[in-house]
């Protein structure tokens, strides 16, 4: 069998993956853009190459041998982007995961550990295949190494043999490196030979095969300047030459049979994936999990299944759980019940439970204590049966998730499992994951449920002590628990969506598309399928000889970021650009939204996530209500289907005016932004007139929006980097701008020096209502990992606290509706804002009583401000 050894150049990829893919970040505010490229990318080689061996190699220090020779080496190069710093322990983590290799070399780069080890495989006999994004190793090509360039994409990759050097080039393979010191490489700082590129380089060592033999033989070039120049800068191209060789005799410690690749870890693999929030990939390894076919075995427990509910199985105080198999519960139906009292352990089917008057009135009792798992989700199955929850008194969901936010909680077990409760299976264990997930009869389904109940009833105590000695309680009472209440109303209430108009739209849509496509055969002068990639790019590139900027294996780029440099050389470009973004609005969100239609109530019942961001703040799917696209004015237009539930209702609809950045202007105490708050000057305004030191009305849009980045930009910690990318400045224009920003801004930039500080003392940070976000990693010795949790230290106080606001907002103005006796609903929350549908009379109350409610739910140093607005559809309210 032929041993296949793998090397990959760990910076190159990761420095490819973060530039090729727009910055991404997941729940917990992480940078993933370079994490998930590398793992596409490691996916692919794993699965394409099947190596018995495999090892990335990273760059040790900013330092090599190499400097010794010339201290400019790599000189001039940019600061790493932090949130591409932050990621590279990410990636070692996935390597960990993969039970990959990794090794660094002090004083040596990747590619002289990639160079020895591949001259090693050779020798023993292996076929090697080494990938990275940096053209030098191509000078490592042989019959037995083929060395993988990743172009503009991260997976796709152009092999380079000898046989493609010779065709690309015209050279053999030795004659990289005297490419290299003649040309140069702008990259690695590497001078070459000034004036000398690509071309004249080959050009010269297809006439002298060699850097020395050319410098030996300059007499017999042609052309003075070239001589002149060879001439003068001699020295300069042997060490460019030297430079760019690769060493192949480093003092590598690895051993070939030490870097053997077992295959990957499943569990490990996906509980990475989980963690950085990767679903797409999930599904491709979780098929390939591990499963023990004999099921774990723990210790007996006693229960009953209840044939007829009677009211001597319940007690003052139980431990209640519901199951639902699906995730999405108003889809689904409840297949049974259990609770655990100081009268015994109970599992009581469903129908039995819901036939029954007893089990009714017990449910519906306020003074029934009982202890659940996501009161929410078991608030709204129970209505579905016309049944209404009271009497909760602990949520193991909210309470673990306020607890530590940072862990991801898939289902009781998860929770269990973190306080060494283990007498429980997962529920993926237990069902079955995929098309092999069922539900088991009906006393192993009894005994998973009952245990289910157990872990609540073991855990409460627990939780309510850890809570309290976080100071949390508040934030759990008075806060977060009948914010869940309020969240199964507005579940359970929807909103109406105009299937008709939907259709209507898309009907249009439809109609433009086809219009569109008429028009892109017009100007391409012929019927070609426009959602090929293949087609279009033979249509662009070979037909109409539009530039090419990036190929693939399979031909042309015709990614967006292509198009987009190209809408100025074509017509057919603003039109194929449109044509995208037009059939996405069909399939996503005209098609998507109808398809979460309910059948039984005609509108959409969204999830509310209140237990997944670290920041406290909602989410929202199934379908995802907080992101329709609104900046295409055929997007803005899919709210006008989302309308009162009512005839001749109209919806109304309040948000809060920079929230984040009055909260900024309390926590910091800033004196400035605070004078500007309460003196009701544009904040944006203001900033510009700080910053560019320059009046009101020297003030310039383009200032503003420069300002406008940076204000939103230091909430959510930006580096020079994002802003940079934000506003299309260079990074040294943006550091500047910031610098100037916290120059003006003294309080705010106390502010971030004194949390970092407090954050290392304490390992937390909290938010004005005490929910905490845990930092290990802030005095962590890894850089990358400080850096990072330094940011989230600067921005979570505030994000958390924002989320907090409005929170408590939701309440007020629940409790307020009830006093006002109105008939007004509150629908959605829209990350800063509230939509509610009401009657026309009531729309004057509201104009009151909604600023003031949300105006009030917090006292800080600067006033709230809420806008509001009302119409017929939520279109016509904004």
């Amino acid at each position: 069998m032929t041993k296949k050894l793998v090397l990959i150049d760990g910076n190159s990829i990761a420095y490819r993956a973060f530039f090729a893919l727009p910055l991404l970040n997941n729940d917990k505010g992480i940078h993933t853009n370079a994490v998930y490229g590398f793992t596409m990318m490691l996916m692919k080689i794993l699965e394409d190459e099947k190596p018995s061996h495999i090892l990335v190699a990273f760059d040790a220090g900013k330092t090599t041998f190499r400097h010794k020779t010339f201290s400019e080496y790599k000189g001039g190069r940019q600061k790493t982007p932090p949130e591409l710093s932050e990621q590279f322990p990410y990636i070692r983590e996935l390597l960990k995961a993969f039970q990959i290799s990794s090794y660094e070399l002090e004083n040596y780069e990747a590619d002289d550990i990639i160079g020895t080890l591949s001259l090693k495989a050779e020798q023993d006999g292996f076929e090697i295949k080494v990938i990275s994004g940096d053209k030098d190793l191509t000078q490592l090509s042989s019959p037995k190494t083929t060395v993988g360039i990743t172009r503009k994409g991260i997976t796709d990759i152009e092999e380079y043999t000898p046989e493609h050097i010779q065709e690309k080039y015209g050279l053999n393979v030795d004659q990289i490196i005297d490419m290299k010191g003649l040309m140069g490489d702008n990259s690695d700082n590497i001078p070459g030979v000034p004036g000398v590129g690509e071309k004249t380089a080959i050009k010269l060592l297809k006439q002298f095969p060699t850097v020395e033999e050319l410098l030996s033989s300059i007499d017999q070039v042609s052309g003075a300047k070239l001589k002149e120049k060879l001439e003068t800068y001699k020295d300069q191209a042997i060490m460019s030459k030297q430079l760019a060789t690769i060493m192949r005799d480093a003092p590598v410690e690895v051993q070939l049979d030490g870097i053997e690749y077992p295959g990957y870890a499943p569990d490990k693999v996906i509980d990475l994936f989980k963690d950085l929030g990767f679903q797409s990939l999930l599904e491709k390894v979780g098929g390939d999990v591990q499963t023990n076919d004999e099921p774990e075995v723990f210790d007996d427990i006693e229960f009953k299944i209840v044939e007829e509910v009677e009211e001597s199985i319940f007690s003052n105080k139980n431990a209640f759980y519901v199951e639902v198999l699906d995730a999405n519960y108003h889809y689904s139906d409840i297949i049974g019940f259990s609770i655990v009292n100081n009268k015994g352990h109970f599992y009581i089917p469903t129908d039995t439970a819901l036939k029954s008057s007893i089990f009714k009135a017990w449910a519906e009792d306020e003074s029934k204590k009982k202890t659940v798992y996501d009161a929410k989700r078991t608030e709204v199955s129970l209505r579905h049966h016309g049944i209404h929850l009271n009497g909760v008194v602990f949520d193991l969901l909210i309470a673990s998730y306020l607890a530590n936010p940072s862990e991801t909680i898939d289902d009781i077990a998860s929770i269990a499992k973190r306080y060494d409760f283990s007498s429980i299976q997962s529920d993926d264990a237990f069902y079955g994951k995929g098309a092999k997930r069922k539900i088991p009869d009906g006393k192993e389904l009894a005994e998973h449920l009952v245990r289910k109940a157990l872990v609540l009833e073991d855990l409460e105590d627990k939780l309510e002590s850890e809570l309290e000695e976080n100071q949390q309680l508040e934030l759990y009472h008075d806060l977060e628990m009948p914010l869940s209440f309020i969240l199964a109303d507005m579940e359970s209430q929807g909103v109406k969506v105009d299937k008709d108009r939907l259709l209507a739209m898309g009907d249009e849509l439809k109609g433009r598309l086809a219009n569109l496509e008429e028009k892109i055969y017009e100007l391409a002068g012929e019927t070609f399928n426009i959602n090929s990639p293949k087609q279009l790019g033979v249509i662009l590139f070979d037909k109409l000889g539009l530039p090419a900027i990036k190929k693939t294996k399979t031909g042309y780029s015709t990614s967006a970021d292509v198009l987009e440099k190209l809408e100025s050389s074509h017509e057919i470009i603003e039109h194929i650009l449109l044509y995208r973004q037009l059939g996405k609005l069909q399939s996503t969100y005209i098609e998507g939204l109808i398809k979460f239609i309910h059948p039984k109530t005609s509108k959409v019942h969204t999830i509310f996530n209140q237990a997944l961001t670290q920041t406290g703040r909602l989410s929202s799917i199934d379908p995802n209500l907080q992101n329709i696209p609104i900046r295409l004015e055929e997007g803005r237009k899919i709210r006008q289907a989302f309308v009162p539930s009512q005839e001749g209702w109209l919806i109304f609809a309040a948000d809060y005016s920079q929230i984040e950045l009055r909260v900024l202007a309390h926590i910091s105490s800033d004196e400035k932004l605070i004078e500007a708050f309460n003196e009701g000057m544009d904040i944006h305004t203001k900033t510009a007139m700080d910053v560019f030191h320059v009046t009101r009305e020297e003030v310039t849009s383009n200032m503003r929006r420069h300002a406008k980045a940076v204000n939103f930009g230091i909430v959510y910690g930006i580096s020079d980097y994002g802003l940079s990318q934000s506003l299309k400045i260079s990074r040294k224009e943006a550091s500047q701008f910031i610098e100037r920003y916290l120059e003006s801004y003294p309080g705010v930039k106390d502010y971030m020096d004194d949390i970092v500080k407090d954050a290392k003392l304490k390992g937390f940070v909290s938010t004005l209502m005490h929910r905490r976000r845990y930092l290990p990693e802030i005095t962590s010795r890894n850089f990358n990992l400080r850096s990072f949790a330094e940011r989230t230290a600067m921005n979570t106080p505030i994000q958390g606290s924002a989320a907090d606001i409005i929170k408590k907002a939701m309440i007020d103005m629940a409790a307020r509706l009830k006093k006002e006796g109105l008939q007004a609903k509150l629908l959605l929350q829209v990350h800063d804002e509230l939509i509610f549908e009401a009657p026309p009379e009531e729309i004057e109350v509201l104009k009151e009583i909604v600023p003031d409610v949300m105006e009030h739910a917090a006292d800080l140093k600067v006033p709230l401000k809420v806008d509001y607005s009302y119409g017929p559809t939520w279109f016509d309210a904004k």
